[in-house]
């Protein structure tokens, strides 16, 4: 059903827009037509996927060490109120500087290479990640705490055995969040200083007017991220098999 619903979607949205640029007129270096814009993909779509490789690597990588980074904050603020002292007004620095500001001294700073796109992403994705999850550990039910206490549980197994499995449905929804605004950081990345990626491809086609290929680049970046999406939900989805039913 998913699918079919995507489907539907990305047809009327196809369709809307060639309704647009009929009865508006618009000139194609304003808003090219959408047979234009498949046009130029297939003619150019061997750049399309080198630089789409590009921009996919940064953005899952960028996923998975912004995912790990945020998975130990929140488990070290659970289990120490100290670190928790010290973490949590670095998280919120980490927000309060608006992430796109620092784009260009990440690029002085790791190049213009991948390092620095990767880094933009684990700085949009640490902080929804942290911040489910940590909410997820500290919401545990508290008869459960008490009861492992009874037990005389050693805090490790409590965090292992009850927090973690209590606190997965919280960080499936900031993973999904992460996962949603991953492509930005790769992307504003790219824009500010790169020679591959989708982003860099972008840049250099709105430079020669060449619009058709900047729109072919748009749709193949929705395309990776509504994939790396749905695959991430797919996979909490099934992690979170209690909740699946709900999810659907």
């Amino acid at each position: 059903m998913r699918i079919i619903r995507l489907i539907f979607i990305t047809v009327g949205l196809v369709l809307v827009w060639q309704t647009v640029v009929l009865l508006t007129h618009v000139p194609p270096y304003i808003l090219p037509a959408p047979v234009n814009v498949a046009k130029a993909a297939l003619t150019h779509a061997g750049p399309l996927f080198d630089h789409a490789m590009t921009t996919l690597f940064e953005i899952i990588a960028g996923l998975l060490l912004g995912t790990l980074l945020g998975t130990i904050s929140a488990l070290s603020m659970i289990a120490s109120f100290s670190l928790k002292r010290w973490l949590l007004p670095v998280l919120v620095i980490s927000q309060a500087i608006p992430v796109f500001a620092l784009a260009p001294l990440l690029v002085l700073w790791f190049g213009y290479g991948m390092s620095s796109k990767i880094a933009m992403a684990v700085l949009i994705i640490f902080f929804p990640v942290t911040a489910a999850f940590y909410d997820g550990l500290r919401s545990t039910e508290p008869e459960w705490l008490e009861l492992a206490q009874v037990m005389n549980a050693k805090p490790l197994a409590v965090i292992r055995h009850i927090r973690i499995p209590a606190a997965l449905p919280a960080f499936a929804s900031g993973l999904r969040v992460a996962t949603a605004v991953a492509p930005i950081g790769a992307v504003v990345g790219e824009w500010v200083g790169s020679s591959r990626g989708l982003g860099f491809y972008m840049l250099h086609a709105n430079a020669r007017m060449q619009i058709d290929i900047m729109f072919a680049a748009l749709v193949v970046l929705g395309v990776l991220s509504l994939t790396i999406y749905f695959s991430v939900d797919w996979a909490m989805i099934k992690i979170v098999y209690w909740q699946k039913e709900e999810a659907e």
